[in-house]
């Protein structure tokens, strides 16, 4: 049977395949560690957020792959723990985790359950993983009451930070109107950050797009003012907001 025949996803068990090689032949694979992989987990994301920003879809695919790489580099290094560590998985583990979740999580799809359009799809989707961590919570001794934050990653960035506490806390029913600026440090951002959700905006991407304009203005500036034989880093400011006007033609 040749390849274009099979199955989507067949080439995934060759990737396994390869990965598992490399943990053994490898002496720089085979000695990460998921602390060492971390960073690398991380920069795979941007460059592939970066590919979707330029609008580049060829090169993609190859930016996922490194994503996903990291996914089955992680799955190897834990499917070399010893049986019965719980803290061993395998890469079927971990599809099997993502499976169970969203089918658990789409009752509309996989169950019985009828929805009017995509808010209702929310409010089960929050009560869904809501029910979930309270059952987490009694699972480690806890009692069961958990906040309607819980399970927001703080290490994100800030403004993704702050956009994903207030959607969790409205959506949950908290009142719209009390995100805001609390006057201290870093209030207006995060009442910016209210405004553009409020607008079904996502302030993330927006503000990337705002970076990438102002970075893309600067860099026409300077290629003006080297047209004319000047130095950018020699400009006065005078200087400056004359080529800077001229991007705005």
């Amino acid at each position: 049977m040749t390849d274009d025949v099979r199955a989507p996803g067949h080439r995934v068990l060759r990737l396994v395949e390869v990965m598992e090689t490399l943990r053994r032949e490898c002496p720089w694979d085979g000695s990460q560690t998921h602390e060492s992989l971390a960073k690398y987990l991380i920069q795979e994301s941007y460059e592939t957020l970066e590919t979707i920003e330029e609008g580049d879809h060829a090169l993609l695919r190859e930016e996922l792959g490194d994503v996903l790489l990291q996914v089955v580099f992680h799955a190897a290094i834990g499917a070399e723990r010893p049986e019965g560590d719980p803290a061993r998985f395998t890469v079927d583990d971990v599809a099997d985790a993502i499976i169970d979740k969203m089918t658990r999580r789409h009752p509309h799809v996989f169950g019985g359950v009828e929805v009017s359009g995509t808010d209702e799809v929310w409010s089960n989707w929050e009560a869904i993983k809501a029910a979930e961590r309270a059952e987490k919570a009694k699972a480690e001794g806890g009692s069961g009451e958990v906040s309607v934050l819980d399970g927001v990653p703080f290490a994100q960035p800030a403004v993704l930070l702050a956009y994903e506490l207030q959607k969790r806390a409205v959506r949950n029913g908290f009142p719209a109107d009390l995100v805001g600026d609390d006057g201290a440090e870093g209030g207006e951002l995060f009442a910016a950050v209210a405004v553009e959700r409020d607008q079904g905006r996502d302030p993330e991407t927006d503000l990337r797009l705002a970076a990438r304009r102002f970075d893309g203005r600067v860099r026409a500036a300077e290629e003006a003012a080297r047209a004319d034989g000047r130095e950018p880093r020699g400009l006065s400011v005078q200087e400056w907001r004359g080529y800077w006007s001229k991007t705005d033609e």
